[in-house]
């Protein structure tokens, strides 16, 4: 919170800021006798003994009526510049004149306009009020102003930035006087012409508040306001007048009047306070002389207590920098240790590695001789096991034959049951049935012998065969993901998902070989296109490998004669077979058929 300053204190130091308000560039119109017109009135009129005279001898006197429009005939004199003296005014005869002559002026010349023409008006008076305002502040005995402020445009009343005069030393910041100096521009004008000029004295101002929202009263036009470190102070009085005043005695000047001088009391108090100050100042230079010869005695004494603390200090910052460097050698110390025990420890593995290497060494010719007959041994592996699979696929398709249906485009049956490749209404559901059961079952065997494990696994059991879907995650139970692939008694959405799974294992055993499907609805046709490309290639059937496979010896007698049981059981036909597939459940019939016979052959040699 700022202090107070005194009246007395005032000075240019204390000044912080200045702002104009009621910003006015043309000087008003007066009207004649729009009221009492009287010196008193004015805030520094001159009062004289012969004014108070002649005020307490004026009689009182009725106002004209406020009808009587015309003005008197002195001031139409006035008016008109007649030349008549003031004594023949007395002889006028006030006549009022009639009624039907008096009009009173017209204050709504803007009823009838329009609303463009009134924002236009408007406009213009808003124009002609704004101006761009700058001020300077001089002081006295300074030919350059001490400060210039920047300009603030269009605005009526300008808040200018605060200031600092500290900075222009004790010669300005002392005084109690200054000079602003106001300049403004407006539209009309393309320069910058002065508006005001005030003489400030800092002891006359007048306090206005802490902020101008606290004042209620009006502002005079063209008022300055000073922001003072302790608030907002304005100068009602010296704010200049329209016209100069000028205050001039009527009486006789009298050269030998006597003036009033100061009293006998007052020259004593003023004599003593002169010897109060030169004591003073007495006393403040012999204080100074012993002061200084104090402080040359103990020169000697305070450059040793100052070269002391100045040891002390360097003796803590030395200290300090000792134990952080004995901190970084400590830390340096470890990381070496660290570092040999990390070299250490290579060598030793670069000592291991060699030795390795070594050995390496010594094993790598016969490695690479070993590599050659590896290679060939597996190439002579893959060619036999194509040929074995080319054999298996030949067996297939004589067991399985795939025939064209004559003059039907890509109509194939399996064993002589036609399969059509979309949901036929005319086929028989048996038929169908029984085709699906014979592609389900080559479609089974081909994984085994291609190594192939398919997605949607099949059990085939002829015309009820089933194919299970362990994918989708829609179906909860088991029995909701095993599909049927007959269409007799069950939905038909279910049958026809369930050839669409039969297809897909399909489409998977082709991509296998690196064989491109063209429709996944083509069945047969996609089934026979396979053991085609398996069974192109060229040169001599392999001969069938007879004997039975040689087990380890950890096999033991009793997995050996499990195995030979469970071979017997697979030979018994085309039910055996099928429940060999199904993960070694026991068959519900035996069919003794040429079929079960050649599939029991190929079992043998599987």
């Amino acid at each position: 919170m700022a202090t107070p300053i005194g009246k007395l204190n005032r000075r240019l130091r204390h000044l912080e800021g200045i702002s104009l308000r009621n910003l006015t560039l043309s000087r008003p119109v007066k009207s004649l006798q729009t009221k009492t017109i009287d010196d008193e009135s004015l805030p520094n009129a001159f009062r004289t003994h012969a004014k108070s005279l002649a005020l307490r001898e004026k009689k009182l006197e009725h106002s004209r009526s406020s009808s009587d429009l015309h003005s008197s005939p002195k001031s139409r004199q006035i008016l008109g510049g007649s030349t008549q003296n003031e004594d023949s005014d007395t002889d006028v005869k006030h006549t009022r004149p009639p009624r039907s002559k008096i009009r009173r002026r017209s204050t709504l010349n803007w009823t009838s306009a329009t609303p463009q023409i009134r924002q236009k008006k408007m406009e213009e008076v808003a124009a002609s009020r704004l101006a761009d305002t700058w001020f300077s502040v001089h002081c006295e005995g300074m030919a350059e102003p001490v400060y210039v402020s920047e300009m603030v445009e269009k605005t009526m009343n300008p808040d200018f930035r605060f200031f600092d005069l500290n900075t222009y030393g004790p010669w300005v910041t002392r005084r109690d006087e200054l000079t602003i100096k106001f300049w403004a521009r407006t539209e009309a004008t393309n320069r910058y012409t002065p508006i005001l000029e005030l003489r400030v004295h800092l002891r006359s101002l007048q306090f206005i508040g802490k902020s101008l929202e606290s004042f209620r009263h009006p502002l005079p036009q063209n008022c300055v306001l000073l922001h003072l470190s302790d608030g907002i102070y304005t100068s009602f009085t010296d704010l200049p007048l329209d016209e100069p005043v000028l205050a001039i005695s009527t009486g006789p000047k009298n050269a030998h009047s006597v003036q009033a001088t100061s009293t006998f009391d007052e020259l004593m108090r003023l004599s003593n306070l002169d010897d109060c100050i030169q004591d003073a100042l007495a006393t403040r230079e012999k204080l100074t002389s012993q002061i200084s010869a104090l402080l040359a005695q103990q020169k000697d004494e305070s450059q040793v207590i100052q070269s002391a603390a100045h040891s002390q200090d360097s003796l803590a910052l030395t200290n300090r920098a000792v134990s952080t460097m004995q901190k970084q050698i400590r830390a340096a110390r470890g990381r070496r240790s660290e570092l040999q025990d990390s070299l250490r420890a290579r060598r030793e593995a670069i000592r291991t590695g060699t030795i390795s290497q070594e050995k390496s060494r010594s094993h790598l010719h016969s490695a690479r001789t070993n590599l050659a007959s590896h290679i060939s041994l597996h190439r002579e592996t893959r060619s036999g096991m194509n040929g074995q699979i080319r054999r298996i696929c030949e067996d297939l398709l004589q067991v399985y034959p795939i025939e064209p249906i004559p003059q039907k485009t890509l109509s194939f049956t399996i064993r002589g049951v036609p399969l059509p490749n979309a949901t036929s209404p005319s086929l028989e559901p048996a038929t169908t049935a029984a085709a699906l059961g014979h592609v389900a079952h080559v479609t089974q065997l081909l994984s085994l012998y291609l190594s192939a494990a398919l997605p949607y696994p099949i059990s085939p059991c002829g015309s009820f065969s089933t194919i299970y879907d362990p994918i989708s995650v829609s179906l909860q139970s088991e029995a909701a993901r095993t599909f049927p692939l007959y269409p007799k008694g069950v939905v038909t959405y279910r049958f026809e998902y369930g050839v669409f799974l039969l297809n897909s294992d399909i489409e998977l055993l082709m991509s296998k070989q690196g064989i491109r499907i063209v429709d996944l609805r083509h069945t047969l046709p996609n089934l026979k296109y396979l053991l085609t490309v398996l069974t192109s290639e060229q040169g001599d059937l392999p001969g069938r490998k007879r004997g039975r496979p040689q087990l380890s010896s950890d096999f033991g007698e009793e997995g050996e004669r499990n195995l030979f049981l469970d071979k017997r059981k697979m030979k018994d036909g085309n039910g055996a077979l099928a429940g060999w597939a199904m993960n070694g459940k026991k068959p519900t019939s035996r069919i003794q058929s040429p079929l079960g016979r050649e599939i029991g052959h190929l079992i043998d040699e599987f």
